[in-house]
């Protein structure tokens, strides 16, 4: 968000929170991308913030619902307030636990491992309607095939993302093993915390092999995660960088610097497609 978004979303957050009867005086700016990430003290809530038009929050409050009772290691939702979402000033809030980060143990390749199979343990016993992950590469293969949405990126490149969503959603699309998944378990989607490893932002859950999953974390995770199908995750890994790729040619891609790492994302598919 702009920095006027920024203060218009911090003001939305206090205003609901002590609408509902929560102490706040202060409002700490934690994470700021297409939504905002806020402390409130001293009542410790992480408040979330975004768009109304870029939300899907009451799909996340439910489901973060019925993963914390199913035991799953998420985060939980505020348990001061009544669990759902707010509207205020054009911007949708959601308030959550607030988890004081670990300061005494670094997380390892094998903790997160551990973490991501409980997660997928527990969330085989959730029975929930979410999207198939080819529903999400369809996304990234509509900004593909839109030249007014990505006006920036040439014909080869264009072509060799078109190709590689194409082929590696068929191939990973029949694969079979499909089950409830977080969508985008990477680092910056699990806290260490004091209660141990916690994922958050479960906007993204789909259905798919846990292959997809895994692709998102850092390569060592595999080496700790029982029984994977190695063939099938770097497939995996090449269609989430082509996915993730495609979004930084999106002409409204706010991530910074996202057009340089979009050239060197594209260059590493063109030379993995060219080794294998």
């Amino acid at each position: 968000m702009e920095a006027a978004e920024v203060s218009r979303a911090m003001a939305a957050a206090r205003s609901t929170a002590t609408a509902l009867g929560l102490t706040v005086d202060d409002v700490i700016l934690l994470q700021n991308s297409n939504r905002v990430a806020l402390r409130l003290l001293p009542g410790d809530v992480l408040a979330r913030v975004a768009p109304t038009d870029r939300q899907v929050a009451q799909f996340e409050i439910d489901l973060a619902r019925r993963l914390v009772a199913a035991g799953c290691p998420v985060a939980a939702l505020e348990p001061r307030v009544q669990p759902r979402l707010h509207r205020r000033d054009g911007f949708v809030i959601t308030l959550w636990t607030y988890y004081p980060p670990a300061t005494t143990r670094e997380l390892t390749s094998a903790d997160y491992a551990a973490a991501l199979e409980r997660l997928h343990a527990a969330m085989r016993t959730v029975d929930v309607s979410t999207p198939r992950f080819t529903d999400r590469v369809e996304s990234a293969q509509q900004l593909i095939a839109s030249r007014d949405r990505t006006p920036e990126l040439g014909p080869a490149d264009r072509e060799l993302l078109g190709e590689t969503l194409g082929e590696l959603k068929a191939r990973i699309g029949n694969s079979g093993g499909d089950q409830l998944l977080h969508g985008e378990p990477h680092p910056g989607n699990l806290l260490s915390t004091t209660d141990g490893p916690l994922f958050i932002d479960l906007e993204t859950c789909c259905r798919g092999p846990v292959e997809f999953d895994l692709a998102h974390a850092p390569e060592e995770v595999a080496d700790h995660y029982p029984g994977v199908d190695h063939d099938l995750l770097r497939d995996c890994r090449i269609l989430v960088l082509a996915m993730i790729t495609t979004w930084r040619w999106d002409r409204g891609d706010q991530l910074p610097d996202g057009r340089r790492l979009g050239r060197e994302w594209l260059a590493q598919i063109r030379a993995a497609r060219e080794s294998g």
